[in-house]
């Protein structure tokens, strides 16, 4: 029986990833964020300038062949800083995205499958916190907390929890009335077993697309905290920070605006890519 059921999940598996495969945009999208992925863990050794190597007699550097993206105010060479900047605004993404979906994912599912009186009393809680708009709360969280990495993965990852919550709650409120957990309930199969073995894996699908699409959110949210100085500050090489860092410079030397921009626009439109491509695959009414 195990054997089976490992057979099973192996083949939705390749299933899965052959319609993902067949979608050239996000196969596209996938392989620019692992070529980013790749580069931020081996910035160390791949850059060609310390990231944080003042070199004044150099600054303002427009970009050649010397400094492929020029240099900023302080002669620190731009595609340097991006290439290690990866490393934070990535990271942010990920992590507060691996956070919030895992404690949205276990709060969603205890309540979609119990309801009553604690899904009344949690929803009602939720309800308060988002009628706040995100980035206002998000803004209050990191006002609160304070500035630096850490601190702004936490008020991201919290700001989160809210949707994450809802959106795995729906999941489960639509399937648990199937008749497969009636014959779980029939052999006295344990509530948190059936949940977390028989329920979960079955309305998963929505959180996974969602957070791929939430990643590229939160690095964009994370580059507008920095951006105001709530999120990591300089002389981090966060792609946010080094915005508000270079906009005084932007009439003079655009150069210094503009690739980190570019990365940041480049990271989101390969995730909502492979988001996009992911939503696709998992759908089973598109299957061919």
């Amino acid at each position: 029986m195990a054997e089976q059921t490992k057979l099973k999940k192996n083949s939705q598996f390749r299933e899965i990833m052959h319609r993902l495969s067949k979608n050239k945009a996000a196969m596209v999208g996938l392989i620019l964020i692992l070529v980013e992925i790749l580069l931020a863990i081996l910035a160390k050794w791949i850059v060609p300038y310390d990231w944080n190597a003042i070199d004044i007699p150099n600054a303002h550097l427009f970009p050649s062949l010397k400094h492929l993206m020029g240099t900023d105010d302080l002669g620190r060479d731009i595609f340097s800083r991006i290439i290690y900047g990866s490393r934070y605004s990535l990271s942010i993404g990920i992590f507060a995205t691996v956070i919030t979906t895992l404690v949205g994912t276990f709060i969603g599912a205890i309540v979609g499958y119990y309801g009553g009186t604690l899904d009344n009393i949690v929803m009602r809680i939720l309800d308060i916190i988002q009628a706040m708009p995100p980035i206002l709360l998000n803004i209050c969280i990191a006002t609160a907390l304070g500035s630096g990495f850490q601190n702004t993965l936490i008020a991201l990852a919290i700001g989160g929890i809210p949707g994450a919550v809802r959106l795995v709650r729906g999941s489960v409120m639509g399937i648990r009335r199937m008749e497969y957990l009636e014959s779980a309930d029939s052999i006295n199969c344990g509530k948190m077993r059936t949940i977390f073995v028989h329920v979960l894996p079955n309305a998963i699908s929505p959180s996974i697309v969602s957070a791929t699409m939430n990643v590229a959110n939160l690095i964009l949210t994370a580059a507008s905290l920095s951006f105001i100085g709530l999120g990591v500050q300089a002389p981090t090489p966060e792609w946010g920070a080094m915005l508000s860092a270079s906009r005084n410079f932007i009439r003079n030397y655009p150069y210094m605006v503009l690739f980190p921009g570019l990365a940041i626009a480049i990271t989101v439109l390969a995730l909502n890519m492979l988001g996009d491509g992911l939503r696709d695959a998992l759908d089973p009414k598109l299957k061919d």
